[in-house]
C-alpha cells in the first residue's frame, strides 16, 4: 500500500508542476486534488482502441481468435484459445435474458448490441482503460451459448478474458 501512496503522491506533485493544480489545506480538497492528479494522466493514456467492425454472427458463428494469446472462444480448438460454451436448461429466451442481466451487473461492462440471439458487450479495465470485446451467440440448434472474449490492444491479457468468461459462467449457472 505504501508503494501505491508513493506513486499517487508523485503523480500529485507532477500534476501540480505540469498542469498548475494547487493543493488547498482541507483534507477533502487534498483528496479531490490527489484524485484529479491521478485521473488526469490516466485519461491521457486510455487504451480503449477502436471498436472492431467485423464482430457479430457470420454464417452462424462467431469469429475465431487471432493468433495473439489475448482471446478465448468456444469455436477455437487449440488449448490457448479454447473455452467451453455456456450451457443452459429450459427456455432459451429466458436463459439469454438471464445472461444479459449477468453481463449488465458486472463492473465496467456496457452492452453495445443485444438481439434475440446475439449480445456484444465491452468490458473496460479499471486501471488503464483497456477495452475487451465480448460476444455471445445463442446457438439454438446446438442448445448452447457460444462465447468469444478478445482484447482490442496488446498481446497478453494475463488471463483476464478467460477469467471473465468463467466468472460469467459461474454467475449464469
Amino acid at each position: 500500500m505504501s508503494k501505491f501512496v508513493a506513486i499517487a503522491a508523485s503523480l500529485y506533485f507532477s500534476t501540480i508542476l505540469c498542469f498548475g493544480f494547487a493543493p488547498i489545506a482541507s483534507a477533502n480538497s487534498f483528496t479531490y486534488s490527489l484524485n484529479s492528479a491521478i485521473a488526469t494522466p490516466m485519461a491521457l493514456f486510455s487504451f480503449s482502441g477502436t471498436r472492431p467492425t467485423n464482430l457479430g454472427v457470420n454464417n452462424g458463428q462467431l469469429l475465431d481468435c487471432p493468433n495473439s494469446p489475448n482471446c478465448v472462444s468456444s469455436r477455437n480448438t487449440d488449448a490457448e484459445h479454447k473455452i467451453a460454451p455456456l450451457t443452459y436448461k429450459g427456455d432459451s429466451t429466458k436463459a439469454f435474458a438471464d445472461l444479459q442481466a449477468v453481463i449488465a451487473s458486472m463492473p465496467r461492462s456496457k452492452i453495445i448490441t443485444a438481439d434475440a440471439n446475439y449480445v456484444y458487450a465491452e468490458f473496460t479495465s479499471a486501471l488503464m482503460g483497456y477495452v475487451d470485446d465480448v460476444e455471445f451467440f445463442l446457438n439454438i440448434d446446438k442448445g448452447i451459448i457460444e462465447v468469444r472474449s478478445a482484447s482490442r490492444l496488446g498481446q497478453s491479457d494475463l488471463g483476464v478474458n478467460r477469467e471473465r468468461i468463467e466468472t460469467i459462467r459461474t454467475k449464469f449457472a
